[in-house]
């Protein structure tokens, strides 16, 4: 009897990843249409926008349309971990908020400070849903716990809703570096669609473990990679349609959050991450260090612009980011807390080596 019930759950497991892809390639047709239609296209510019062509934008909004359908049919489902229905609302609220603030900047290209109050909007929807971290690991053993820092705010008939200081805080830092983390690093065909698919299968498999087992969050995470799967097959180079700012911004935003719900685990999402992480800090500094905005100021110095500056073309370029994702992600799976510290530590070194030979032979060229 038990083992006819797990089989009941695994088969729908497998329609809800069938119908997320299915539904992502259907709803990504359709919107390309429409973006021709209403001519909503990243236009080439000979510089960093390398395609040759003008591309129909708004592709995002195919994943989330996929994404948070398949969600709502499987909500029994969702509903039945630790998560509350206020968790999954305030995520919701988040990810409207992303697409339609992509969506004016698709279409009017807003500036950035205007586009980034969107992004700050969509952190805050997931802290007043209640998502906190209760506590992380200490890799020299036992954990800090954040949330035991409480501040009341609202008290409504008996019941009180607290600012948890530290937790909140942490939360609102992370869900915005992955949010800018994804927005940069689209510059080439499938690369965020891919990363994040990566990503969400690792945290999926993450989930089945029997230490960590959260079925509910592994549902999700297995749904939103379908979504994007979905979507890749649009989106591989050359590609059809580009996910736009709405969508670069949500993918980002969607793991980040499943990262926290699925146990305060960013360590993994850090490793999954943490190549093109890197590359924006190092983006970052590089761009204040020149006295420039790093909001307002582009260029083709991300590590992806380098790796195609060598030759390697679109597609190479992005198995490379698959497979540092692939490699380091599935390495968090086996590891203990301190064995991820020095993973992480490989993936700085390897960045900076990286660093250190574009900037000599950017010196040599001189």
């Amino acid at each position: 009897m038990v083992s006819g019930k797990c089989g009941i759950i695994k088969s729908m497991i497998y329609f809800y990843l069938i119908l997320a892809i299915l539904l992502s390639a259907l709803f990504t047709f359709a919107i390309r249409k429409l973006a021709i239609k209403y001519q909503i296209v990243d236009k080439p510019d000979g510089d960093r926008k390398i395609h040759k062509q003008p591309i129909p934008l708004l592709g995002g909004l195919a994943v989330f349309l996929s994404f948070f359908f398949v969600m709502f049919l499987a909500r029994e489902q969702l509903l039945s971990g630790n998560l509350s229905v206020s968790h999954w609302i305030g995520f919701f609220a988040g990810s409207c908020i992303l697409m339609l603030g992509g969506y004016f900047d698709d279409k009017y290209q807003l500036k950035p400070i205007h586009s980034l109050m969107f992004s700050i909007l969509a952190a805050l929807c997931v802290i007043g849903g209640g998502v906190n971290i209760e506590k992380i690991t200490n890799p020299f053993g036992g954990f800090f716990f954040l949330d035991k820092y409480q501040i009341p705010i609202i008290s409504y008939q008996g019941m009180v809703l607290y600012f948890t200081v530290i937790s909140d805080i942490v939360i609102f830092l992370w869900l915005m570096g992955m949010m800018y983390t994804t927005k940069l690093l689209d510059g080439v065909d499938g690369l965020v669609s891919g990363v994040i698919m990566i990503g969400s299968l690792i945290i999926f498999l993450f989930t089945q473990t029997t230490k960590y087992f959260q079925p509910d969050i592994g549902l999700s995470a297995l749904i939103l990679a379908g979504a994007c799967f979905g979507f890749l097959l649009f989106n591989w180079h050359p590609a059809k349609i580009f996910l736009g700012d709405g969508g670069s911004l949500f993918l980002g935003y969607a793991l980040g959050v499943l990262a926290i719900i699925s146990g305060g685990k960013i360590a993994i999402a850090l490793l999954i991450m943490g190549i093109p992480i890197l590359d924006v800090v190092w983006t970052i500094v590089r761009r204040i260090m020149c006295g420039k905005n790093p909001l307002k100021f582009a260029d083709r110095k991300h590590l992806h612009h380098r790796l195609l500056d060598l030759g390697l073309g679109q597609r190479k370029t992005v198995l490379v980011f698959y497979a540092f994702s692939a490699v380091f992600g599935l390495s968090a799976l086996f590891l203990q807390s301190r064995d991820k510290i020095l993973a992480l530590a490989l993936l700085v070194l390897i960045m900076l080596s990286a660093i250190v030979t574009f900037s000599y032979y950017d010196k040599k060229k001189i």
